[in-house]
């Protein structure tokens, strides 16, 4: 008889043991669901408002800070081309620059909605929600999903001089028409740029500005009238000078 209940016991640890290892798992499922719900959640960047035959000017940067340029370089474009918005889409880093010391991207868009102030600029972070790193990327995606949207890219004149730096600076020229918005120290460099001389016969006259939404690319207009000098560059400067 003793030798039935040994085995008896036996019997019945070895039917708890599976239950052990079950209880073991669900607890460490249990801690790594606790683990991610402490988890930072996803920020998402949702695309503004759009519909067929609007008119948008988009002005991509790193607005490292926003400033006041940049609002006065939107509200012309939006007087002188007809727009009906500029998106100001806040890039998660220049893939030109060094950005390990660029602010958090919700930083830099706070910032910028404060300095735009403006029901008819939105401030986007939409690059960073469609996952693209170059601004052709970013200007295909766009104009695959808002078919019949009339964008226009903007650009300062410091941008232009350095355009042709940029991936497939080319096909961009040929899928989006650009307005280059003047800073007077870089008129003359701008103009004499690599990508200016290339598409030299595209541009258009400043007087007819209001056409070029509708126009087929490569098309492209300088606009003069931009009083401010700011730039973030100076800005940044002036910043670590004072601490």
């Amino acid at each position: 008889m003793k030798k039935n209940k040994k085995k008896k016991r036996g019997s019945a640890s070895a039917k708890r043991k599976p239950k052990a290892k079950t209880f073991a798992r669900r607890s460490r499922r249990a801690a790594r669901k606790r683990a991610r719900s402490k988890q930072t959640p996803l920020v998402r960047f949702p695309m503004p408002a759009a519909s067929p035959g609007m008119r948008i000017g988009l002005f991509g940067g790193s607005f490292n800070p926003p400033h006041e340029a940049h609002r006065a370089a939107s509200m012309l474009a939006l007087k002188r081309l007809g727009l009906d918005r500029v998106w100001w889409l806040v890039t998660p880093g220049n893939p030109l620059k060094e950005n390990s010391k660029l602010p958090p991207l919700t930083k830099r868009i706070t910032a910028a909605r404060e300095v735009a102030a403006s029901p008819l600029i939105e401030v986007t972070g939409i690059e960073a929600e469609l996952g693209t790193k170059y601004t052709y990327e970013t200007v295909t995606r766009l104009r695959q999903r808002l078919p019949g949207v009339n964008f226009v890219f903007v650009v300062g004149a410091d941008n232009l001089s350095q355009l042709h730096r940029w991936e497939r600076w080319r096909e961009l020229a040929e899928t989006i028409p650009i307005a280059v918005v003047d800073r007077p120290e870089f008129e003359l460099s701008s103009l004499a740029a690599p990508a200016a001389v290339a598409f030299t016969r595209f541009r258009i006259a400043d007087s007819q500005a209001q056409a070029l939404p509708g126009l087929r690319p490569p098309a492209w207009v300088f606009l003069r009238g931009l009083k401010s000098e700011l730039s973030s560059t100076a800005l940044r400067k002036l910043r670590t000078k004072k601490r």
